[in-house]
């Protein structure tokens, strides 16, 4: 069982940065994958971006490579979402999940855990 609980959303400006942090709970958290999407309004939810349990392996959504940066700390059973030069599309909420799947990771169904979601909004 893993628990899911993303911070960091919140207004910024379009060209500003922002930092979403995924924590985890369970011992075997370093063994999954985790996953960002988000739900833009108007859109159904969509993949961002993931890492391998390990960090050393990533994927991104092309309408954010470049942009976003995904990084995880299993010491902190933290995984970290970086964004750069948002935009007013990127406003929306942004949910990590837990998958076990080694690949798909764009695929929702694979994924065995969620959290809330939080919140980010950019304004122009």
């Amino acid at each position: 069982q893993v628990q899911l609980v993303e911070s960091g959303g919140g207004l910024v400006q379009a060209g500003g940065s922002l930092t979403l942090s995924c924590a985890a709970s369970g011992r075997t958290f370093s063994t999954y994958t985790i996953g960002w999407f988000r739900r833009v309004p108007g859109k159904e939810r969509e993949f961002v971006a993931a890492t391998n349990w390990s960090g050393r392996s990533t994927a991104f959504a092309a309408s954010v490579r470049g942009r976003f940066t995904i990084s995880r700390d299993n010491a902190k059973n933290t995984v970290y979402l970086l964004i750069n030069s948002l935009e007013p599309e990127d406003t929306g909420v942004y949910y990590c999940a837990a998958t076990t799947y080694g690949t798909s990771w764009h695929e929702e169904g694979i994924y065995d855990y969620w959290g809330q979601g939080t919140q980010v909004t950019v304004a122009s």
